[in-house]
C-alpha cells in the first residue's frame, strides 16, 4: 500500500512536532530524541524517493485530465 504524498507530508509534520516535544522533554542528547528525529528523516527520505519515481504525465494525459469528454480520451473496454 503506497502512502500518498499529501498524507506523507502531514505525517512528516506530525512526527517533526513530536520530535521537538520529545527533545524538549528528554533533552537534545537523549536516545528518545535521536529516535524521534530518525523517524522524521526516514519519512523525508521516503518523500524524496516518491518524488523521484513519479512519472511525469504526457501531454495527452494532461489534455485528458482537462478534457475528459474529448474523443481522444475515450477508453473502450474489450
Amino acid at each position: 500500500m503506497a502512502i500518498f504524498m499529501s498524507d506523507l507530508k502531514a505525517q512528516i509534520q506530525t512526527e517533526r512536532d513530536a520530535a521537538r516535544a520529545v527533545c524538549d522533554l528528554k533533552g537534545d542528547g537523549s536516545a528518545e530524541c535521536a529516535v524521534a528525529w530518525d523517524t522524521v528523516e526516514e519519512l523525508q527520505a521516503e518523500a524524496a524517493h516518491q518524488r523521484e519515481t513519479e512519472k511525469p504525465k504526457s501531454s495527452l494525459e494532461q489534455y485528458c485530465d482537462a478534457n475528459p469528454d474529448a474523443a481522444e480520451c475515450r477508453v473502450y473496454d474489450d
